[in-house]
């Protein structure tokens, strides 16, 4: 017989519980997991071995889930690669991410809301970068088109005055380059950050004035 002897806190994770088999320790388990299977002390786990490990499995991979949020927030998509690339079985992980998203600890909505408002209130990043960059971390093209139109109007953000303000952030870190070099670089600095032509072609004619100062 295969007996539970045993349901104790878990020493390393916290509001997790070990069950003991026969003295040992058999699996970790959410006092949810315990309740739903019916588990108790003096019990014979006979036939639930499976389910019982399967559930083990996906609490491991719900917690480093949660740990991760915790360390940085990310996308649906980008925190299932994550796990995947750690070892995890896809299918587990799978089942971890619906998890999250049902009990709303995962919701790329308010991710991408949220990264929008950092990289473009914050950082001063433009549009089209913000987009490309949800984009390649899993985010719907509408998800992140929606969070871009939002924080652009609750934020009143202004792209044209954004660009002008990276362009004269980044001249002032420029002064002992020579003219031509400077304005080359000051373009190529405002390019590779995503800003259009038309934007980038308003900034330099704005901060002119100042290129001229630092070239006297």
């Amino acid at each position: 017989m295969s007996v539970i002897s045993g349901i104790i806190s878990s020493p390393r994770r916290e509001g997790r519980f070990e069950i003991l088999v026969d003295g040992n320790s058999f699996a970790t388990l959410s006092l949810d997991a315990i309740d739903r299977l019916q588990l108790r002390i003096g019990r014979d786990i006979l036939g639930l071995e499976e389910r019982i490990a399967q559930e083990s499995a996906q609490l491991k991979v719900f917690d480093r889930a949660l740990n991760m949020l915790a360390f940085r927030a990310r996308s649906s998509i980008e925190l299932s690669r994550s796990l995947v690339r750690k070892g995890d079985d896809k299918a587990v992980v799978d089942l971890v991410i619906a998890r999250l998203k049902e009990q709303g600890l995962l919701d790329d909505a308010v991710f991408a809301r949220a990264y929008v408002r950092a990289k473009v209130v914050g950082a001063k990043q433009s549009r089209r970068r913000v987009q490309g960059d949800l984009g390649r971390k899993g985010v719907a093209r509408d998800v992140a088109a929606e969070a871009i139109a939002d924080v652009f109007e609750n934020e009143s953000v202004d792209q044209r005055a954004i660009v002008e303000e990276a362009a004269r952030k980044k001249l002032n870190t420029m002064t002992r380059l020579e003219p031509l070099v400077r304005r080359r670089r000051l373009y190529a600095f405002l390019a590779r950050r995503g800003y259009d032509t038309d934007d980038i072609r308003r900034a330099m004619e704005a901060v002119g004035e100042e290129l001229r100062d630092v070239d006297e």
